[in-house]
């Protein structure tokens, strides 16, 4: 309960949004529209992988495992947080009346920053695997790279899993925020709403930041590898570009949907003067822009398999059918492989 006295529940602080503009803003139709044509595109991405999976090579075999994980969870994400946030706006709002135990808002914190952080932990893994598939290619068994993929994909499961749950555990807290929708993090100056956001906040930049040296390097080593002495004996396969295309992709996509709202919880928890009052509410302005800043990271879940719908071969050739004409490419093998032959 809030220290204002009132009969709010842990989850219900004040907000700024009276009945009228509730009943104004509410619109379940909007919201599930939006939710099915997340649905679809995941389906459709997920349909494609399926058939993709069959007779690929061990490496793609390993990279594809890692974007099925990626889709099941922004599929899981958007039908979970959707049926939720529909079910709100069909109730106009009044989170107290549908919730008053808090138990809901609880479940849907946990698994709002579960599928917030997933995609972005995803993101890091995949980078991490092209890396050492591309710099250290012989350093990990073939065999079993499929299985060991799925393996990463369990863990960063769990590992957000556990982040997501310490809320409930007394390490900062989950509340309704505005309009009444949704609930995630509170973005208050109590030492466990700081340390929580700051958490949240490091582990997602950090794994954005990981993504984009990874796959730095590992563009630059394909443009070596491509442009360099006896290129022609060692230029890339299309699937090593195909999959380093869309793993970029997939990074400039949660950078762009992500750094915005992971910025705005940091440099909220630790403004001074706090920008919660003691009662447990925040200014409209702060409310507003923290519902347009998780609208946009909304739209990763999205724009993810569209990135890996559009940047296939298939597709990159149909547009541009030079591609198609082109000799086909040997493998990415390193000097030490050749040199043993010789000798």
């Amino acid at each position: 309960m809030w220290p204002n006295g009132s009969s709010l529940g842990p989850c219900l602080r004040p907000t700024n949004i009276t009945l009228e503009e509730r009943r104004l803003i509410a619109s379940p139709w909007f919201a599930a529209s939006f939710c099915l044509v997340g649905l679809a595109s995941n389906l459709l991405a997920l349909s494609v992988l399926v058939s993709a999976r069959q007779g690929s090579s061990h490496a793609r075999s390993s990279f594809l495992t890692f974007l099925c994980g990626l889709v099941i969870t922004d599929f899981m994400g958007l039908l979970v947080t959707g049926t939720i946030v529909v079910s709100q706006h069909a109730a106009l709002l009044d989170w107290q009346s549908v919730d008053p135990g808090c138990n809901l808002c609880h479940f849907m914190g946990v698994i709002m920053v579960f599928f917030g952080l997933c995609p972005l932990l995803l993101g890091a893994a995949m980078a991490s695997e092209r890396y050492l598939g591309i710099t250290r290619p012989f350093s990990r068994p073939a065999a079993a790279s499929q299985r060991r993929a799925w393996t990463t994909v369990g863990l960063v499961w769990a590992a957000a899993l556990v982040l997501g749950l310490l809320p409930l555990l007394g390490v900062g807290r989950y509340t309704v925020q505005y309009p009444g929708s949704w609930c995630f993090l509170t973005l208050g100056a109590e030492p466990g709403d700081v340390a929580f956001g700051l958490l949240f906040t490091l582990l997602g930049s950090l794994s954005v930041g990981l993504s984009f040296l990874l796959n730095t390097i590992s563009v630059a080593t394909l443009c070596h590898v491509y442009h360099g002495q006896e290129a022609a004996q060692q230029r890339p396969r299309d699937c090593e570009v195909e999959m380093m295309a869309q793993l970029t992709g997939i990074m400039v996509v949660a950078s762009i949907c992500w750094m915005p709202l992971l910025v705005f919880i940091a440099q909220t928890v630790l403004r001074s003067p706090p920008a919660m009052s003691p009662t447990g509410q925040l200014s409209r302005a702060t409310e507003q822009q923290l519902l347009i800043y998780l609208r946009v990271a909304t739209w990763n879940q999205i724009l993810d398999p569209w990135v890996y719908i559009l940047f296939r071969r298939a597709v990159i050739r149909r547009l541009h059918p030079r591609l198609s004409t082109r000799s086909r490419s040997l493998s990415l093998q390193p000097q030490l492989t050749r040199r043993s032959t010789m000798q």
